[in-house]
C-alpha cells in the first residue's frame, strides 16, 4: 500500500512538473516584446498616450474657440442693441412725404480731359 501510495505521488509530482514547465513556455511566449502579448501591449500603451495628448491639445483648442465664440456673440449682442436704438430712434423722425427738405442725390459726371490724363 505505501509503494502503491508513493508510485501515485512521484506520478503527480512528475504531472505537476510537466504543467508547470509547459505554463512557463507559454508564459515566456505570451510576454515576449516582439511578436507576443507583450509588444500589443506597448503597441496599445504607446497609442493610448498619443490618444491622451491628442485628446488633451484638442480641448484646448475649443476651450479657444468657445471663448472667441463667446467674445464674438457678445459683441454681436452689443452690435444687435445699438441697432435697435438706432430704429427706435427713427420712429421719432417726421414722415419724408411732409418734410419739405428732401435728401437729393446729385451724379458728377467725369469730363472728358480727367479720362485723357488717366491713359
Amino acid at each position: 500500500m505505501d509503494l502503491i501510495s508513493d508510485i501515485l505521488l512521484g506520478c503527480g509530482a512528475f504531472a505537476a512538473t510537466i504543467y508547470c514547465f509547459v505554463l512557463s513556455r507559454r508564459l515566456k511566449r505570451f510576454n515576449q516584446l516582439e511578436n507576443g502579448m507583450g509588444g500589443a501591449i506597448a503597441v496599445l500603451s504607446a497609442q493610448v498616450d498619443d490618444m491622451t495628448k491628442a485628446l488633451n491639445r484638442a480641448q484646448a483648442t475649443a476651450a479657444g474657440s468657445a471663448d472667441q465664440l463667446k467674445a464674438l456673440t457678445e459683441r454681436a449682442e452689443r452690435g444687435a442693441e445699438r441697432l435697435e436704438l438706432m430704429l427706435a430712434s427713427l420712429h421719432d423722425l417726421p414722415d419724408g412725404e411732409n418734410d419739405a427738405r428732401r435728401a437729393r442725390f446729385v451724379r458728377r459726371r467725369s469730363r472728358y480731359s480727367d479720362l485723357e490724363a488717366a491713359e
